[in-house]
C-alpha cells in the first residue's frame, strides 16, 4: 500500500557540499520537525524555554522544540540542568547513589522515545576510594515524543485541536565536597497544542500529473 510513498527526511550539508548528517524515519507517519532537528544539531538555537525552576542544589530550565504539532509530529523536550560550582549529580551507571533521571508520565496521546543524556565525567572520591560517573556545570537531558497517529485519536480532534499536558519529574542526588544530600525530585511539565492533519488536496493546477 505504501509503495511509492515519499519518506520525509533531512540532510545537513556543509559549505563544501559534503553531507554531514542525515535524518530519516522508518515510518512515513513519523516526522521530525525542522525545529526538533535544529534542537539536535544546535541545541542553543532549537528550543523555546517554557519554564525555569529552582530546585534543591540546582536550577532547571524546561524547553521544547515545538509548541504545536499534528499526528506523527516528533517533538524534542529538554531539561537543561545547571549545577553550582563544586556540586555534582550522579549520572546513569552510578552504583550506590541515585542517578539523575527524567521520568515522564505515560499518556495515550504521545509515544515516548529514548532518553538522551550527555557524556558523563568520571569523578574520583578519595575519602571512599571510588570512581563514579557524574554531571557537573550545565548539561541537557532530552526526550523525543511522537504524537499518536492512531485513527481513533486523529478522528477525535476537532478543528481547534486539543492541548496535551506532559507531566513528569526529574529525580537526582546532589553532592558537594563534604556532603551527599538526600535523593530528591522536582516536578516538570510541558504542553503541546495538537491539531488535526490537513487532508485538503492541493489545488488542481499544482498536483503532480
Amino acid at each position: 500500500m505504501q509503495k511509492g510513498f515519499a519518506r520525509p527526511g533531512y540532510f545537513l550539508i556543509d559549505p563544501n557540499g559534503i553531507i554531514k548528517e542525515k535524518f530519516f524515519e522508518a515510518k512515513y507517519r513519523e516526522r521530525l520537525t525542522g525545529n526538533s532537528l535544529v534542537a539536535k544539531l544546535f541545541p542553543e538555537l532549537g528550543q523555546e524555554v517554557t519554564e525555569t525552576l529552582e530546585a534543591p542544589h540546582l536550577q532547571l530550565a524546561l524547553e521544547q522544540s515545538d509548541a504545536i504539532g499534528v499526528p506523527g509530529t516528533r517533538v524534542t523536550l529538554v531539561a537543561e540542568v545547571r549545577v553550582p560550582p563544586e556540586v555534582h549529580v550522579y549520572a546513569p551507571g552510578a552504583q550506590g547513589y541515585k542517578p539523575i533521571k527524567l521520568v515522564l508520565e505515560p499518556t495515550p496521546e504521545l509515544e515516548l522515545k529514548q532518553l538522551v543524556y550527555p557524556a558523563s565525567k568520571i569523578l574520583y572520591l578519595p575519602a571512599i576510594k571510588e570512581r563514579v560517573p557524574v554531571f557537573e556545570g550545565t548539561f541537557r537531558i532530552s526526550q523525543d515524543v511522537k504524537v499518536n497517529t492512531g485513527s481513533g485519536f486523529g478522528g477525535s480532534l476537532g478543528k481547534d485541536g486539543t492541548i496535551v499536558a506532559i507531566n513528569g519529574k526529574l529525580e537526582y542526588q546532589a553532592c558537594d565536597k563534604t556532603t551527599c544530600y538526600v535523593p530528591t525530585s522536582v516536578s516538570v511539565k510541558w504542553q503541546l497544542q495538537v491539531f488535526p492533519l490537513d487532508r485538503n488536496r492541493a489545488p488542481a493546477n499544482i498536483r503532480h500529473k
